[in-house]
């Protein structure tokens, strides 16, 4: 090969090559046995949550928990959220167990410093200003800003809890992995509405149950929508990844370069500024962010953070019982491939479904009846895959105090900030 196909970071990367290293990379196959956790938490004063935080003062809190020994990644968010991300682990216990500890650890640091985490989608009191500068941050900020303010949002103020499972088989069935991506898009819309935790922003309310998920539906799609349905699952993202337009252009010097409308495939096409290599279609991936991203397992993206020590279990919990366990898996299936025909033709997370599960939460009747047929379904299947009675406990109560009634978290948190009972206020429900 020429020398002038090389750059420092390896060979230029032609079209076909990123075809088959997307097409090789996003879908590992096998049987399910491992599952993580990724928890964001904004970080608020101990005694008056409602007050910002100097970026001072987190800065020092921050440099005081990178000397934690931790078996969970530690990570930092612009606005100054907090992520742990847990190692693969090969059971739900495990995956919490560890997890758990590692929380108390931070938890206990944190709280020396007069801070706390709160489990919440988004900020309610205020926006943050954005703590890391750093040229990814830089470059995104530029990226999002010529979309609307959305971006700086998603950015600086909002929390998840993020989901990863294995792919699943490469052969058809309930643990498939094809079937397992699409029970991810419908089953995704269960999940926003039942832990929809974000209605508030700068003290008022926002007419939707999940403004963090309202947040990514307003960024552009090509970068935040789910592959299109009508190909199989690894050309439909090998093509949705090389269609998406590059964020920026990382340069060893300086700040990054943010194209305007050039895609990943028109980069390799034209070769400018300079050649995309391996490391750059690497990279790309990681700016991109449907509601479910395929990075050899499956990471789903659409949960709004929990309120509460212990609130993050739940979801954890009904989403690795729903996938892993082959008899919930298939009956789940069944009980929400009936949501296809409300989402319609249109991508996660912009078609109706999505829309309903945002806005209205477990208010909207048909996503009601599908959570307490889900919600049914994972607590027969928790004791099979080795759930403790806590943890089946936990997500009894969150079962019997949100999704019976057909309500989720966000409902309470609208009272206790708004001092009014949310079914009596129209400002709510997407009529503002």
């Amino acid at each position: 090969m020429p020398p002038e196909s090389f750059t420092d970071e390896g060979p230029v990367l032609g079209e076909k090559d990123a075809e088959e290293l997307l097409r090789g990379i996003c879908f590992k196959t096998g049987p399910p046995r491992t599952v993580g956790v990724e928890l964001e938490w904004l970080v608020h004063d101990l005694h008056s949550p409602e007050r910002p935080v100097p970026a001072r003062r987190l800065s020092e809190a921050f440099d005081g928990l990178r000397t934690l020994r931790l078996r969970s990644a530690l990570t930092f968010e612009p606005g100054g959220q907090l992520e742990l991300s847990s190692a693969p682990a090969a059971s739900l216990m495990e995956c919490i167990t560890s997890t758990a500890a590692d929380l108390a650890l931070v938890r206990a640091a944190l709280r020396t410093a007069g801070l706390t985490l709160a489990g919440l989608g988004q900020d309610p009191w205020h926006s943050p200003g954005r703590l890391l500068r750093e040229p990814r941050y830089d470059a995104m900020e530029t990226y999002l800003d010529r979309i609307g303010p959305a971006g700086r949002a998603m950015m600086r103020s909002t929390a998840s809890i993020q989901v990863c499972l294995d792919a699943g088989h490469e052969e058809p069935g309930p643990l498939g992995y094809g079937r397992r991506w699409q029970l991810a898009h419908l089953l995704g819309a269960v999940l926003v509405a039942a832990f929809a935790n974000s209605p508030m922003r700068e003290r008022r309310p926002t007419g939707w149950r999940s403004n963090r998920q309202a947040l990514w539906a307003q960024l552009d799609p090509p970068r935040t929508s789910a592959p299109s349905s009508r190909y199989e699952p690894r050309a439909g993202w090998a093509a949705h990844a090389l269609d998406a337009p590059v964020m920026c252009i990382r340069a060893p010097k300086g700040p990054w370069a943010v194209p305007d409308g050039l895609t990943f495939r028109d980069w390799i096409r034209s070769g400018l500024p300079r050649p995309p290599v391996r490391a750059d279609l690497d990279y790309h991936l990681t700016t991109l962010f449907p509601p479910v991203r395929p990075r050899g397992h499956l990471e789903l993206r659409m949960i709004d953070a929990q309120p509460g020590e212990d609130g993050w279990m739940v979801p954890l919990a009904v989403t690795t019982a729903l996938f892993d366990d082959p008899e919930a898996s298939e009956t789940v299936y069944r009980t929400v491939k009936a949501l296809a025909e409300t989402a319609g033709s249109l991508p996660a997370p912009r078609n109706l479904l999505w829309v309903n599960a945002a806005r209205h939460g477990l208010a909207d009747p048909e996503l009601h009846i599908a959570a307490m047929a889900c919600f049914a379904v994972a607590q027969e299947a928790l004791p099979r895959i080795g759930a403790t009675p806590a943890v089946q406990e936990a997500v009894a109560a969150f079962n019997d105090r949100y999704v019976v009634p057909g309500r989720c978290p966000a409902d309470e948190l609208r009272v206790s900030l708004n001092g009014k009972d949310p079914g009596h206020d129209h400002r709510l429900h997407g009529h503002c």
